[in-house]
């Protein structure tokens, strides 16, 4: 359990950039990061408006002369100050990821990134390659990996509990955008223009979450080839996607679905992942986190509960309250935060990670798909090899 005892000699000193004022992820970053003590917030680039930026910074307590006008700035000071940052968090729109963890690499520092990484392949190996070569961490933030029921489902299926698997079913399909909010929504508008957020909108915004859990709970499958179609039921986001269909085949035979979509009329956030063996199925639903469904073949459902004695011990771990209380999104955040926060503490001594997080790996893996989901659509929905 985690109760707030200190794990680090000192808070790994931390910068943010983007997640200022309006910024939709911004906060949680924040409050992920500071919340177990082992960040500490000390600089920042918030804003592309320097004047804004400035006093933002100011009014969440920082030297407003630590609160910079852009991120080559930012790291370019901070480089020359004995307490300068060793780690920042890029909270800003999709087309600058690539730039500015490149950049925050290059000077040394850890990282956290919002997904995707970037938007080809080749710069997702570009940075794996600089951040092996600096020996530096880079996290991503898959938030809901965070849940600890996660952790369950993945020590249940290594275990053989489910039997072989067979069929992986994922969707992240929600319904706020099922009109055209982003007229009236910068914080949405870049998301739909692909200058700014790549070849994708839900593929890459929402589809990579579900299938990152997959790749937790099912690390043995790999994806052997895949069919996407996608959908531009809003016109004006045309040639990005509000919908789409990924078919995958796996390299041991089973299969895998993920729907991706923003137009899911009145579900609220709609992110399942459902895994079917020979014996049993699991599945689990963000917005009843707290809570893995267990069906076993000839036996009445069940539901196991967060923080129950009956766990297996990793879904124990990142416990943060006793049973019965439920945690939330924020929790997950943290928790992820708390395995960065470890990761970078252990990487700066020379030493592996002692805990699984979202990873470069994960970084990379998720940039290659939604490329082969694209591959595949403007193909014409055809099967492509995964490589």
């Amino acid at each position: 359990m985690i109760n707030g005892e200190k794990i680090l000699a000192a808070p790994i000193r931390w910068a943010m950039v983007g997640g200022g004022q309006g910024s939709q992820i911004g906060y949680i970053h924040r409050s992920a990061a500071l919340r177990d003590g082992v960040f500490q917030l000390v600089a920042g680039a918030f804003d592309i408006d320097p004047v804004r930026a400035r006093e933002f910074g100011a009014r969440l307590g920082l030297d407003p002369e630590r609160c910079y006008p852009d991120y080559a700035t930012l790291f370019a000071q901070e480089a020359q100050r004995p307490d300068g940052i060793q780690a920042v968090s890029i909270a800003t729109p999709n087309g600058t990821h690539f730039a500015i963890c490149q950049a925050a690499l290059e000077a040394g520092l850890h990282v956290v990134c919002e997904k995707p990484l970037c938007f080809t392949t080749e710069q997702a190996e570009q940075l794996r390659q600089l951040a092996a070569a600096q020996g530096r961490i880079v996290g991503v933030t898959y938030g809901y990996a965070g849940h600890q029921l996660i952790e369950q489902a993945r020590a249940m299926i290594a275990a053989g509990e489910l039997g072989e698997i067979r069929i992986v079913q994922m969707q992240f399909a929600h319904g706020f955008h099922s009109e055209a909010v982003e007229a009236a929504n910068p914080a949405t508008q870049w998301r739909v223009d692909p200058r700014m957020a790549g070849p994708s909108y839900v593929l890459g915004d929402v589809g990579t979450h579900p299938l990152y859990l997959s790749e937790v709970m099912l690390p043995q499958l790999r994806i052997k080839r895949l069919l996407c179609t996608r959908q531009s039921f809003v016109k004006s986001r045309a040639p990005l996607e509000d919908n789409a269909f990924t078919l995958m085949e796996y390299d041991n035979g089973a299969v895998g679905q993920v729907w991706s979509c923003a137009v899911n009329a009145g579900s609220m956030h709609g992110q399942k992942i459902r895994v079917i063996g020979a014996k049993a199925s699991l599945e689990w639903w963000d917005e009843r986190p707290n809570q893995l469904s267990v069906e076993v073949q000839g036996q009445p459902a069940r539901l196991l509960e967060r923080g129950m004695g009956y766990l297996h011990p990793a879904a124990l771990a990142d416990d943060r309250i006793g049973a019965g209380h439920p945690e939330g999104l924020f929790e997950a955040w943290s928790n992820l935060y708390y395995r960065f926060a470890l990761a970078m503490d252990a990487a700066d001594r020379g030493q592996p990670a002692p805990l699984r997080y979202p990873d470069i790996d994960a970084g990379v893996e998720g940039v290659r798909w939604v490329e082969h989901c694209v591959r595949s659509a403007d193909a014409g929905a055809v099967w492509v090899d995964y490589r």
